[in-house]
Order: C-alpha cells, then sequence, then structure tokens
C-alpha cells in the first residue's frame, strides 16, 4: 500500500534526532537534526505527501526546522499521539489507510498500529522493531527519515510509471 501513502507522521526524539537530550542551565540546549532526513522531508511534499510531526515534548528547535522544511502539522507535547492524528485526518479527509509513520518508542505504538505502513528506526526499542512493518537500516537522527521517504517516493515513482 506505500503507493496509497498521502501522510507521514513523525516522531521527533530518536527519529529525527538520535534520541539524546542536551540540557543547559536554560533547559533544553540543542538538538541535532540530520540534513538529508530535512531534504527527503522536503522532497515528499513536493510530490504531495504531507508531513506530520507529532512529539511528546515542546521544543522552539523543532518548530524551527519544522518552519525550515516547511511542515505545517506540528504538535508538541502530545501525550496521547493518536488521538491527534485521528483529529488530524479527519480534518484533512486523509484515512489512516494511507498514512505512514516512524517511530522509536513506546508512546509511538498507537500510531505505529493504526497507520497503513509502520516504520521502526534501526535503534528502536524492540517492542517498537517487532510491531513495526518495516526496520530502517540507519538509526534515527542518522538518515532513517530519509531512508522513509525515498522508499516512498520509490513506490510512488514506480506506480505512476506502471499506471503509463
Amino acid at each position: 500500500m506505500q503507493h496509497a501513502i498521502r501522510l507521514l507522521v513523525l516522531d521527533v526524539d530518536g527519529v529525527l534526532t538520535d534520541g539524546r537530550l542536551y540540557f543547559g542551565p536554560r533547559g533544553e540546549a540543542l538538538k541535532v537534526f540530520h540534513v538529508r532526513d530535512g531534504n527527503g522531508i522536503v522532497q515528499l511534499r513536493r510530490a504531495g505527501i504531507a508531513v506530520v510531526v507529532i512529539s511528546g515534548r515542546r521544543s522552539s528547535m523543532v518548530a524551527g526546522r519544522c518552519r525550515e522544511l516547511g511542515v505545517q502539522h506540528v504538535y508538541q507535547g502530545v501525550r496521547d499521539k493518536l488521538s491527534v492524528l485521528r483529529r488530524l485526518c479527519a480534518r484533512l479527509k486523509v484515512p489512516l489507510a494511507a498514512c505512514a509513520a516512524v517511530g522509536d518508542d513506546l508512546p509511538d505504538l498507537p500510531v505505529l498500529e493504526a497507520v497503513a505502513l509502520s516504520y521502526a528506526v534501526a535503534d528502536a526499542h524492540a517492542t517498537v522493531r517487532r510491531a513495526a512493518r518495516f526496520v530502517t537500516s540507519r538509526p534515527g537522527g542518522a538518515g532513517a527519515v530519509r531512508e522513509v521517504c525515498d522508499q516512498l517516493l520509490n513506490a510512488r515513482r514506480s506506480r505512476a510509471a506502471r499506471a503509463r
């Protein structure tokens, strides 16, 4: 069903970052994002696949990075990620059967279990890796999201080529 994917759901810590949290005297001081993940997100958006970021933590750095990448749907400080996703899908008229998601830890499981196509990053918790349909070869924050984006884009191109 990869060709039918219209929306990709991403966690942040452990997926878009390596999961480490850097704290300074005033709180969280740093998040590191991989440039290739960002390029993959931009390519997905250009291909018509929406991207949503749903994170359990709040970070101005996440908001800034998402703005830079043109990600319009950003939800931070979320406890129940699936309910946020369900509301967004209803608003966008995108069924869960047209969604893919990438996660790394237990709070991501409800979303991974609800969408059509689920991915765990290579260094995800073992329970998440077992639950996911695919496990990336790259760890979170090190190109795993780009790997997913490339797979989705390749599936879309293959479908378009077969339709010709």
